[in-house]
């Protein structure tokens, strides 16, 4: 703003000196002018370098900003990558005991399925054993129906033999009297 106005400043006096129309007050505007416009430059200059020194610092302070905010991201993706690893190991453990136990269940299972074709064969063979004793009971009682029925007849006979005894004895008796 101020190197402008300088300029126009320079620009006013040499117009006017040439209007005015004298050689020695163009020449003294002419060398103001010049004076003006190297300290309107300088003022450019100096305002330039300010210019980039602040624009240079704003970049170096964005730098950092990003240096920080790239720290602090290095910082949650190392903690991240931690607890996914973390959460990976849980993971993997947990499939490591499932498939102990899956493993475990396979083999109770195998163990289960022999001891049932062993109570299986138990029972077909206690099956065929209940058939056999059966089978005797009903020819024990039968057999017994019939020891019943000797027993029965055996006892009549015995009756009639005693009976017949003591009419024999009797007879006898009366024969002796």
């Amino acid at each position: 703003m101020v190197a402008a106005a300088l300029l126009l400043l320079a620009t006013a006096a040499v117009i006017g000196t040439v209007v005015a129309g004298s050689w020695l007050a163009l020449v003294l505007a002419a060398a103001s002018a010049v004076v003006l416009g190297a300290a309107a430059t300088k003022i450019t200059h100096t305002e330039l370098l300010d210019t980039r020194r602040d624009a240079a610092r704003d970049r170096a302070e964005q730098a950092q900003a990003y240096r920080k905010l790239a720290d602090e991201r290095a910082e949650e993706n190392i903690e991240f990558v931690a607890e996914m690893q973390t959460r990976m190991a849980q993971r993997e453990a947990t499939v490591d005991r499932l498939e102990r136990r899956l493993a475990e269940a396979a083999a109770e299972l195998a163990e289960a399925r022999r001891d049932l074709t062993e109570a299986r064969q138990r029972a077909e063979v206690a099956e065929r054993e209940r058939a056999r004793l059966s089978e005797q009971f009903a020819d024990a009682e039968e057999r017994a129906t019939q020891a019943v029925v000797r027993v029965a007849e055996l006892e009549a006979e015995l009756t009639s033999l005693r009976a017949e005894l003591e009419a024999w004895k009797s007879h006898q008796g009366s024969r002796t009297a």
